[in-house]
This record gives structure tokens, sequence and C-alpha cells, in this order.
């Protein structure tokens, strides 16, 4: 049964200004759910958003008093281990929060696969990778400074592939930025952009036609998520892949990209998914369409992290790779062990649940 269910605010400063066309990040705030059973198990789920209501219609604090308000009290004394049940419950009776049911779910999946001594993928149907390629973000805005962060990391082995964050600029200034960085990493790096919905889709026109001479392998929501069949004219008129990103909101939103044809890929994103299963239905509507997919992140910290690299590892493509560096953007661990990240790649837990252990002392810390 389930006793009870608490969430946490958690503010983590991020290891330098985090530059989106939305928002300039410099801390984030994580949002943290634990369910606790009657058999003594715990479960953990994460909530969090990228800048507060600046990306979309989420905030920390929107989602903590949601779940402690309206959603906890319809789970209290439910059977802990029917999970479908308890979800399926929570889908009938509250619109929206994709967010908070994301967290809600993945905590009482991960209570579930601790009772069954399992990994949670395993709960998922199974995974197929035990590691998983990991995208950068580069978003300081400083050309030299991001060439010198990309040959760090390649220097270290820990990325290849790195996504620019651009928008904030007028178009040719963002494309000189991005082929700067291209030319100076080399055609074995894979360089990829996120507008973030920042140009219109005449500048979207003209900045891609740049992007795609100078060999920049993948643009992210260019245009406004609204604007669904500007996205899709783009894709019908680049060989450059165009991926949708907020205009993705979970598996309907995914069947109707798939059945107009709109996006060449989509980014995977728990919390916009609105869980885990949901997630994996957006992956299952992406393969029978032939559409590509990434493993996209909303900057969570490893609870995210973790609970979207299970769900990741069961997806049968997974060509575009993922960007689960969230908790690598952060100065402080949450963790009595932190994520491996070697070889270019996220190793995914394999420890019952999770397969992570929260820190309670640094989590009492950090939290508000």
């Amino acid at each position: 049964m389930i006793r009870s269910i608490e969430t946490i605010l958690a503010d983590v400063p991020t290891i330098r200004p985090h530059k989106l066309s939305v928002a300039t990040m410099n801390t984030q705030t994580l949002v943290l759910v634990r369910v606790l059973c009657e058999d003594g198990i715990e479960g953990w789920g994460e909530a969090t958003t990228i800048g507060g209501l600046n990306y979309g219609e989420e905030s920390p604090e929107s989602v903590k008093v949601n779940i402690d308000t309206h959603i906890a009290p319809l789970l209290i004394g439910m059977d802990a281990r029917n999970v479908a049940a308890a979800m399926a419950k929570v889908r009938k009776t509250i619109q929206g929060n994709r967010f908070a049911k994301c967290a809600l779910e993945t905590a009482l999946l991960d209570a579930q696969a601790r009772r069954l001594n399992i990994p949670l993928s395993e709960l998922l149907g199974g995974r197929l990778r035990d590691a998983l390629p990991v995208a950068w973000t580069l978003a300081s805005g400083d050309t030299q400074k991001d060439i010198a962060e990309a040959e760090a990391m390649l220097e270290a082995r820990r990325h290849r592939i790195f996504k620019l964050k651009i928008g904030l600029r007028p178009v040719a200034e963002d494309v000189a930025h991005v082929l700067a960085i291209k030319k100076a990493l080399g055609d074995a790096v894979s360089v990829r952009v996120d507008v973030n919905q920042a140009w219109s889709e005449l500048d979207a026109v003209n900045g891609i036609a740049a992007l795609q001479a100078g060999g920049v392998d993948l643009i992210e929501q260019p245009v406004r998520a609204e604007n669904r069949a500007g996205l899709a004219r783009l894709a019908r008129q680049f060989a450059v892949p165009m991926m949708a990103d907020e205009a993705l909101h979970g598996p309907l939103s995914a069947f109707e990209f798939a059945k107009e044809g709109d996006a060449d890929v989509f980014a995977v994103k728990i919390a916009q998914s609105g869980g885990l299963i949901p997630a994996q239905q957006v992956a299952a509507i992406a393969g029978l369409a032939g559409i590509g997919l990434y493993g996209g992140t909303m900057l969570e910290g490893a609870i995210g992290t973790a609970a979207s690299a299970h769900v990741f590892a069961t997806f049968g493509d997974l060509s575009f790779g993922t960007e689960l560096f969230g908790p690598l953007l952060l100065t402080e661990e949450i963790l009595t062990e932190p994520l491996v990240y070697r070889d270019f790649m996220l190793q995914v837990p394999s420890g019952p649940g999770l397969g992570i252990q929260i820190d309670r002392d640094k989590l009492a810390a950090l939290r508000r």
C-alpha cells in the first residue's frame, strides 16, 4: 500500500551559465518525489523543469503544489504493486501535469522494481543496450569558450556529440558561431543545433540552408511548437533532419506528427511524454512511422536521468543518441555513487529499481 508521498525542491547551482533562447540558467531546481510504501520500500521520481515557466506550463512550485494538494491524496492507500491501476486513476482524474505524472510513475515503478529485485528497465520489457551515447550541450554563447569546452570533452572521452543552443542572436551571427565550432572540431564530431522555437519560418529557411551546407547533422525545433506545418515544410525542403521537441507532448501529439509526416526525428523526453510508459508509446509510434529517435532531457538531475536511461535502453532505434548529461551540469551530487560516464557513453545502472542510492545528507543540505 502507498503510505506517503513527499515532494522535495532542491536548488543546485550549475557549473556555468546555460543559455537557451528562452532563459539563462545559473541554478537548476530539482523536483524530486519520494513514495514510501507500507512494506518499507520506497521509490524516487523526478519532475524537473527548465527555467521556471519560461520553457513550459509547469514550474517546480506548481508541480509540488499539485502533487501535494491534488494528486497524492488520490494515491495514498492504493496498492503500490499495481502501478498501472494507480497511474490510470491519476490520468483519468488529473488533466495535464505531465511532469508531475512522470515523477509519480517513475517513483512507483522504482519501488516495484526494487520489490522484485530487478532493474527498472526489466519492468519496461527489458533493455537492448547497457550504455547510451551522450551529447553535450555547448551553451556559453562564446565561440572560443565553446570550442575549448568541446575539445576538453573529447580529450576526456566524455562526449563526441555536441549540441549548440542558438536563437538569441541574429541568424547570421548564430550560424557563424555554429560553423566556426564545426570547422574547429572536424568531421569526426557530430554538431547539432537547438533553436528552442526562436526562428520565424523565413529565418529558419535561411539559417538551415547555411547550417546544412556547413555539415551540421540535426536541427531541433527551429520554429514555434504550434507551427507544425512549418516544421513539416522545413523537413521536406532540407536533407538535414528536423527534430520535434517542444511540440511533442506525449503519444497523441506523436501520433499526429507521424500521421502527417511533420518531423524526421522525435526528441523523446519522459517528462514531456507524461511518464515512462507514455515515452515508450511515443517511441513505438516513431518506429512504426520510420521516424528517428533521440533521447532528450529536461536537464534533470540523477534521478530523472537514470529513469530516462532505463527507458531509452529499451528502444529498438536510438540512431541519434541521447542528451542525458543533466547531472554533469550541476555542481552538487545527490547520489552516494554518481552515474558513470565513460568512453562517450552513460552506463545504464544495473541494480534494483533505478539502480541508484540517494545521499540523504547532501539532499537535506540542498532542499528548500
